[in-house]
C-alpha cells in the first residue's frame, strides 16, 4: 500500500473514531460535541488578516464555515497521522503498536490548547472558559480516543493489507 494512501487513511480513521466518540458522549452524557463551524470561522477569518477573536461565536458566520471547519478537522487529523509516523517511523504503517499512537494522540492536545482556543476567544488551555479544569479533561479524553483511533485504524489498515 502506498505510505501517502495508508497515512491519509489512518487519519480519517482516527478523526471519525473521535467523532463516534462525541457522539456517544452527547448520547450517554448530554455532552454537546465541538462545532466544527467555529473552527471553519476562525479560519476563514485568517486571509483577512483576523487571527484572534474575542468569543468566535460572536465574530459574523462566513459562508462555508461548516464545510471550511469539517474539511479543516480531518485534514489535521491526516497531518497528525503524518506526524505519528514521522515520530515513529515509516515500520510503524506496517506494525502498528499503541505506545507511539497513544503518545502522538494525547501530544495532539497542544493544537487545541495553544492554538485554536486562544485564537477563538477561549485563552491558553480553554482559562476563559467557565469551567476550564473540565474542559482541559475533556480535551486531554478526546486526543486519547484520537490516539487510540491512529492504533485502531493502523491495525484494521494492516488486518486488511495482510488478507
Amino acid at each position: 500500500m502506498n505510505n501517502l494512501l495508508a497515512i491519509s487513511l489512518i487519519g480519517i480513521g482516527a478523526t471519525a473514531t473521535m467523532d463516534l466518540w462525541n457522539l456517544v458522549r452527547k448520547f450517554l452524557f448530554g455532552m454537546t460535541p465541538p462545532n466544527y463551524a467555529m473552527v471553519g470561522r476562525w479560519l476563514a477569518y485568517m486571509p483577512q488578516g483576523r487571527f484572534r477573536h474575542t468569543a468566535i461565536s460572536t465574530s459574523a458566520p462566513i459562508r462555508g464555515e461548516h464545510f471550511i471547519g469539517w474539511t479543516a478537522h480531518y485534514a489535521t487529523g491526516m497531518a497528525f497521522a503524518a506526524v505519528l509516523v514521522a515520530f515513529a517511523g515509516e515500520p510503524w504503517i506496517y506494525h502498528p503498536t499503541l505506545g507511539p499512537a497513544l503518545a502522538v494522540g494525547v501530544a495532539t492536545v497542544a493544537a487545541p490548547f495553544l492554538l485554536m482556543q486562544p485564537g477563538m476567544g477561549a485563552g491558553i488551555a480553554a482559562r476563559r472558559t467557565p469551567k476550564p479544569n473540565v474542559a482541559r479533561v475533556h480535551s486531554l479524553i478526546n486526543h486519547g480516543v484520537f490516539g487510540l483511533g491512529l492504533f485502531a485504524t493502523g491495525w484494521l489498515l494492516q488486518l486488511c493489507y495482510s488478507m
